[in-house]
């Protein structure tokens, strides 16, 4: 009886180790962040997702989703840019409507059409390609941007709806982006390794039909390994409706974070990442 309960449990880390939507990081997807330690609950919301993001059996990132307001609480990856092709094709999270579904993030078509399922029923867990439809002065703003991976597969995984939220179109097309394309240029120079955690701040207000939540604030933080003896560290806050991004240490944004989730002290990495 102890030898099976045992085996059971074998098989139920081995099938956790491998799907998507999955029970903690640390134990899937470590890789994506600094001494393989994620954010603590801080960030945590009434109805989370850990999703080790799964394109061609391979993981690119990893988010933490809230599946009532439809959008991601933070994505996680490592900065590798380069340059190539920004891909059209939008995804989505087959795990999150149920375990039995593909562990590779699909096209809506691909479900609809090959695993019979409905729009209603996509739609119950995450956001879909019609609540994105037209918006006014906002639009599909990623967390963990194509520009920041080096290679076709990488950039196309950032292309789900689980790493997007409505995002000013002014900031994001503006401060958002001098901050992803020559900032983290600037700062990332003798960095070896580059962790990055950008998230969002849920907000008071929806688009589709009060389905997907509009986030407030945005946020950006690194921890960059120069060598075994030098680690440094930055980060970024925005709001959503103004085209300004503020400079901040880390520290400063965990704080900060605190505040606006109101959910206990907020830490984003490794206590080895540099707060000053």
């Amino acid at each position: 009886m102890l030898w099976l309960l045992l085996m059971q449990v074998v098989v139920s880390c081995l099938w956790l180790g491998h799907s998507e939507v999955v029970n903690s990081f640390e134990t899937s997807c470590p890789q994506f962040f600094f001494r393989e330690t994620p954010p603590n609950e801080g960030l945590e919301p009434q109805n989370p997702a850990w999703i080790c993001q799964r394109f061609k059996n391979q993981y690119y990132f990893a988010t933490l989703y809230d599946r009532l307001m439809r959008i991601p609480v933070y994505s996680a990856y490592i900065y590798q840019p380069g340059p190539g092709k920004r891909p059209k094709t939008w995804l989505v999270e087959p795990q999150l409507i149920g375990p039995t579904y593909p562990k590779t993030m699909e096209k809506e078509w691909t479900l609809l059409n090959r695993y019979n399922v409905s729009l209603e029923k996509i739609s119950q867990s995450q956001a879909i390609l019609h609540d994105y439809k037209n918006l006014t002065g906002l639009n599909r703003g990623h967390l963990n941007p194509n520009g920041h991976h080096d290679d076709y597969s990488s950039r196309m995984a950032t292309f789900t709806l689980t790493n997007i939220v409505p995002q000013d179109e002014k900031l994001n097309g503006g401060a958002w982006n001098n901050y992803e394309q020559q900032t983290m240029i600037r700062r990332t120079q003798g960095c070896k390794t580059t962790y990055v955690i950008v998230g969002a701040v849920p907000g008071n207000n929806y688009i589709a039909k009060g389905r997907v939540n509009k986030p407030s604030h945005l946020w950006s933080a690194a921890c960059c390994v120069v060598d075994n003896n030098y680690i440094k560290a930055w980060a970024v806050i925005a709001e959503n409706d103004e085209n300004q991004v503020q400079l901040l240490t880390l520290g400063e944004l965990e704080d900060t974070l605190t505040e606006l989730y109101g959910r206990g002290q907020v830490s984003l990495f490794d206590s080895d990442c540099p707060r000053e």
